[in-house]
């Protein structure tokens, strides 16, 4: 269930071991029989009505069928959702991660590259011991090694060994708008090469996703009403050229849903932006891990009102403080107390908020921040710099967040 302006906090899981089956009830039998039966009855009536018309009495006992007169299938109209799926299905796998021979978690990924490397979700492969099965969609198997995952991100890279595959495009997600149309791939329910349509509902959706121990992942998320369900996760989100605009990772539930009663879409699905999956992958590709934006502050989770207030020394532990010496932060003149409302132009009415703000760039980016100080708003701009560079002095006090 969504809190009004609160960010969504629900991955989509993979599947663990297997497809569900569906009640044996007898009277839920009977039931199906009867609606079959009426639709059966409903179909036959209309059809043979039709036949007659066209077959009618008068024509001669060796008269042949009717011939279709749809296009084949082979033969999809150019930028239709048919031919945009018989170009990408080749390259959309489903992953397999086995956690220690105890079960089988099962999600989605893409090729993002010709020489073996697969684009997926952490949550995906986190249960697996960093080697993951891939199915293709020629029913080839393949072994992949995890080369690099992030968990702020949400993100991981898996490698297999084989130079022949079709990678996608990585597209514009800033060019996407409201409205237009999308494609989702991938094994809900561990249905391999599932094909799901909707639009694009909102753009730059402040949500937090992962459902991992080691953490959450804080992403400005792509939100559509395309069908996404446990299994998805780490599939293409399309546009329709056939370019990838997001990374399928999260889903909203009803109230009291929950990954083990079976929650799926109800139309509210979160996709990580292309651009942002696009640094992230060339970064695990190339070093294991990612680097995470930063600006070197705490944030008060627990405080009440306008905007985000920078944590003070009187909230922390001894020797900590809101705002660590040197960090972006500090150089920009940000303070203890100050009140950041927003960033970049965007209002931020929350910590969770402001990550997600923030990890949308990457170390190096100018933001501009808006920080309230005793009564007054004032710019602020200032120069990211990366996690591994700022020293929180292990602020693990409940009440903060670092960034």
């Amino acid at each position: 269930m969504l809190e009004q302006g609160g960010p969504v906090n629900y991955s989509v899981p993979p599947v663990q071991g297997g497809l569900p089956r569906p009640p044996r009830g007898r009277n839920g039998a009977f039931a199906g029989i009867a609606a079959l039966a009426l639709l059966l009855g409903t179909a036959g009536g209309v059809g043979g009505a039709a036949a007659y018309e066209a077959w009618g009495p008068d024509q001669p006992s060796t008269a042949t069928l009717p011939i279709a007169a749809g296009t084949p299938a082979s033969h999809a109209e150019a930028g239709s959702v048919a031919a945009v799926a018989q170009a990408v299905l080749p390259s959309v796998v489903q992953i397999e991660a086995t956690n220690g021979g105890a079960g089988t978690a099962t999600g989605s990924g893409v090729i993002i590259r010709a020489d073996g490397y697969i684009l997926t979700n952490n949550h995906v492969i986190e249960s697996s011991d960093g080697v993951v099965s891939v199915l293709f969609s020629d029913g080839h198997v393949e072994d992949g090694k995890v080369v690099g995952k992030s968990v702020e991100y949400d993100l991981a890279v898996v490698h297999v060994e084989r130079t022949d595959l079709t990678p996608l495009v990585l597209g514009d997600s800033d060019a996407m708008l409201v409205g237009d149309p999308v494609i989702a791939i991938g094994s809900p329910l561990g249905l391999d090469s599932t094909v799901t349509t909707g639009i694009v509902s909102a753009v730059d959706r402040p949500v937090t996703t992962g459902d991992s121990a080691q953490g959450s992942a804080f992403i400005a998320a792509i939100q559509t009403d395309a069908a996404i369900n446990p299994g998805n996760s780490g599939g293409p989100l399309l546009n329709s050229a056939g370019e990838v605009i997001g990374i399928n990772s999260a889903i909203a539930a009803l109230p009291g849903a929950t990954q083990a009663t079976g929650a799926g879409s109800v139309g509210l699905g979160f996709a990580i932006p292309s651009n942002q999956a696009r640094r992230v992958s060339e970064e695990l590709i190339a070093n294991g891990k990612a680097e995470v934006p930063v600006i070197g502050a705490l944030l008060d989770i627990g405080y009440k009102g306008r905007g985000v207030r920078v944590s003070d020394s009187s909230q922390l532990e001894a020797g900590q403080s809101g705002v660590v010496a040197g960090s972006p932060a500090d150089k920009a003149g940000i303070k203890e107390g100050d009140i950041i409302v927003a960033i970049d132009g965007n209002p931020v009415a929350d910590a969770d908020t402001a990550v997600v703000r923030i990890r949308s760039h990457a170390p190096g980016d100018q933001v501009t921040f808006t920080v309230e100080r005793d009564g007054k708003d004032t710019d602020v701009t200032l120069t990211l710099s990366s996690l591994s560079s700022v020293d929180y002095k292990d602020d693990t006090v409940a009440s903060d967040a670092p960034q």
